[in-house]
């Protein structure tokens, strides 16, 4: 086989649409008020442009199939036939994904976590015992065939088998997905031979788990499954594309079976290793050197020179991002507020699509090629280093003080007994994690100010009535600990960031999280610094408004540098700090206000633990510091809560006891209270709230459901420690369904109690 070679592509890319027009189009289409059929023609709409850009700024290879309505494991699993058989009542098969992505009134959806340490979520598929696989390959074959008509040779992506069983949940008793590597294997052979009919030069598996150490026995699957996948006769060219680490010794087992080319992610893995694999000589290496999961502008002339020590040691060399452009906003063109220094050091997705095409040039045709291009980049790097934003004495010796004499609360159960006397809380107390819907009136409100319709004045005012609204509605309901709703707030980690130093939130750096709901992460570019107090006029107006207490919101710090983009030019622990301390400051004015319960969330502790075990306790270490930093500057009285959601926590679950948090929330819904066991199992003995009803689905639970979830709850946990709370906040949630869901969840509450 003699595939045509490439020189310059990308892993893959985003799908939501440059202005979101895919989120607006699905959610129409949710709400009923467009047909399939629209929603089909915008997306194609979509996929044409992306091709069509993409071709136009010299990318010679097009990754197709990488657009998805929901999620790639979602898809994956309708391609293999693995959708849970409690939806497969639903005729329409596009109803029934979207059923097993958010659920129904009568169907539960699937579970859904962070996809490796990134912030994008996935879905979970479910393999039992019933489980039937079966090829359904219409959507790969169908975007071949688009893209075939517009004169583009696509290279259909797929998540390979090795990824998908991994990440794959076992359920109803059966063994671990990966033991049933052999029947899918049988299917890609299908799927293989049926895009060489279509005419597929090459296919793109995706293969990310293998930079990991979830398989114990990697390698040899890795031998097993591309051995028989690359013997076949009748195929495309195999690209086995790796990302998010080094494949340590996995490589040399890779490279020794028949596929033609390999992806390596020399951001996060390095470039050593490439060179130390003699079998690496007849094969396609595709060196990923420009980075796809951070903005900043790679550093050209460093980067061709790793490319350039690799040359003489592979077949033939083609350039690439490290992984997909998902995670990325689209163009740093649609950022008119960024100062020049700062845009200087950046690059976004068509600017890292740029740099790729200019490195393949250099690589091609010598230095000389790209001169204009390596000098600016150069002039980028030597001006990011100098700049006096990157280096505030002032933080870095107070952190250094800080962390000199400790940053720790009194004992446990002193602080329970100190709270206890203060707040006077009964058993089972009801609370919510945070948000509240944001209404169509808030995001008006918004949009007002930022055009200049209405004044800060006047935004506040409406802000104010939203919190009273909030507040009213929560003591009509009957909840226990109240929060604001935080109206204010356009996102829980920009809201902080547009307050901070060492920030830049933009205005259209949108990416996806999960479906349809997208963030924009703010650029952390230097030293963090709190000037002034960010939230307590708000904690303060609302606890005036109401006897009972109210909760001051904060993001925790390994959160915001998790839903961040990062600088990389400092130890991640260090700007953890930096953050940690801007929201100690916040805390020790929210006490001093008068507040008495204080929730610093930490949703994405688990999201940032190293894929590799080796790594994970370093990293455990400085995330629970950082946390304690952000903690430790109150008083045993004021109960500090956390909350933690949508991600595996069996890894982390000693470093959530550590964080010593008065209460932790936790996402327990979807995974059916599994949490409990584990954290009862290291022998945590501070109050937990397990969410008892996922947010993420529009179905409201009875009460009955509720009070079912509590009773499973108080087999692990004993009252005198158990919260009850939603599993995350409800800022996406519509009005009705929120007020439904927290009246059962109350009245379920109100049930458990009386019953003991």
């Amino acid at each position: 086989m003699t595939p045509q070679p490439f020189t310059a592509t990308i892993l893959g890319s985003p799908r939501i649409g440059p202005h979101r027009e895919l989120k607006r189009a699905t959610e129409r289409y949710w709400a009923g008020t467009i047909r399939r059929a629209e929603l089909d023609s915008i997306a194609a709409g979509l996929r044409r442009d992306t091709w069509t850009a993409l071709t136009a700024a010299g990318l010679d290879s097009m990754p197709t199939n990488t657009f998805s309505y929901y999620d790639q494991m979602l898809d994956t699993a309708v391609l293999l036939g693995a959708l849970p058989r409690r939806a497969a009542d639903i005729a329409d098969d596009l109803d029934r994904y979207f059923a097993a992505a958010r659920g129904n009134d009568a169907i539960q959806p699937l579970e859904m976590t962070k996809w490796f340490d990134t912030n994008y979520h996935y879905i979970v598929p479910e393999i039992g015992p019933d489980t039937r696989f079966a090829l359904n390959p219409a959507k790969v074959l169908g975007e071949v065939k688009e893209a075939r008509d517009l004169g583009i040779t696509a290279r259909p992506v797929i998540v390979g088998p090795l990824t998908f069983l991994a990440l794959s949940k076992a359920v109803d008793g059966a063994g671990a997905p990966i033991g049933r590597l052999d029947e899918v294997i049988a299917l890609y052979a299908d799927l293989l031979a049926d895009l060489a009919d279509a005419g597929a030069d090459w296919v793109q598996i995706d293969e990310p788990v293998l930079v990991t150490d979830i398989l114990s026995n990697a390698a040899e699957l890795t031998a097993q499954t591309y051995r028989l996948l690359g013997g076949l006769t009748k195929r495309p060219a195999i690209f086995v594309a790796t990302y998010f680490g080094a494949l340590n010794g996995v490589l040399a087992a890779l490279a020794r079976t028949p596929v033609e080319a390999i992806g390596v992610d020399l951001v996060a893995g390095g470039y050593q290793a490439v060179g130390a694999v003699p079998e690496l000589a007849d094969k396609t290496v595709v060196a990923g050197i420009v980075d796809g999961r951070n903005i900043w502008r790679t550093d050209l002339h460093t980067a061709l020179g790793m490319l350039e020590s690799l040359r003489g040691s592979v077949g033939e060399l083609a350039v690439s991002t490290s992984c997909s452009t998902l995670h990325v906003p689209y163009t740093l063109d649609a950022e008119p507020d960024v100062d020049p220094a700062l845009r200087s050091w950046l690059a976004f997705g068509s600017e890292k699509v740029t740099e790729v095409v200019a490195l393949a040039r250099g690589l091609r045709d010598g230095r000389e090629a790209i001169t204009e291009e390596i000098a600016a980049s150069q002039a980028a790097v030597a001006s990011r280093r100098y700049d006096p934003r990157l280096n505030n004495a002032h933080v870095r010796e107070r952190i250094s003080s800080i962390a000199s004499s400790g940053a720790t609360r009194g004992p446990a159960a002193d602080r329970r007994s100190a709270q206890n006397e203060r707040l006077h809380l009964p058993a089972l107390p009801t609370t919510t994690i945070g948000s509240y819907p944001q209404t169509t009136a808030i995001r008006k409100a918004r949009e007002a100010l930022r055009a200049g319709e209405i004044d800060q004045v006047e935004y506040t005012h409406d802000m104010r009535a939203e919190v009273a609204a909030v507040i009213a509605l929560q003591e009509d309901l009957g909840l226990d600990v109240l929060v604001h709703g935080e109206p204010e707030r356009n996102d829980m980690v920009q809201y902080f960031a547009e307050q901070l130093d060492g920030f830049f939130a933009t205005r259209h750096g949108w990416v996806q999280s999960y479906g349809t709901r997208c963030v924009r992460p703010p650029i952390l570019y230097g030293d963090v610094n709190r000037p002034q107090p960010m939230t307590v006029e708000w904690a303060t107006y609302a606890q005036s408004l109401t006897r009972r207490p109210v909760k001051g919101m904060l993001t925790g710090p390994v959160t915001i540098l998790a839903w961040s983009f990062v600088r990389d030019d400092q130890p991640l622990a260090d700007t953890a700090n930096q953050i940690a301390l801007a929201i100690r400051d916040e805390t020790v004015d929210l006490q001093a206000a008068g507040i008495a319960i204080i929730q610093v969330d930490e949703p994405a502790l688990r999201e940032l633990l190293p894929l590799r075990s080796k790594d994970k306790g370093d990293y455990l270490a400085w995330a629970v510091g950082a946390f304690r930093l952000a903690t430790a500057g109150v008083n045993d009285s004021t109960q500090i809560h956390t909350h933690l959601c949508y991600s595996e926590f069996g890894e982390v679950i000693g470093a959530i006891a550590d964080l010593d948090a008065d209460v932790t929330s936790i996402e327990a819904a979807r995974s059916r209270m599994e949490i409990l066991d584990d954290l009862n199992a290291i022998g945590f003995s501070n109050s937990v709230g397990p969410g008892v009803y996922d947010i993420h689905s529009p179905r409201v639970p009875g009460t009955a459901e509720v009070a079912a979830s509590l009773r499973a709850a108080l087999k692990a946990v004993p009252a005198e420690r158990l919260w009850v709370n939603p599993d995350c906040g409800l800022k996406t949630r519509g009005q009705d369904e929120v007020v439904a869901s927290l009246r059962n969840m109350v009245d379920a509450a109100k049930e458990v109690r009386v019953d003991g």
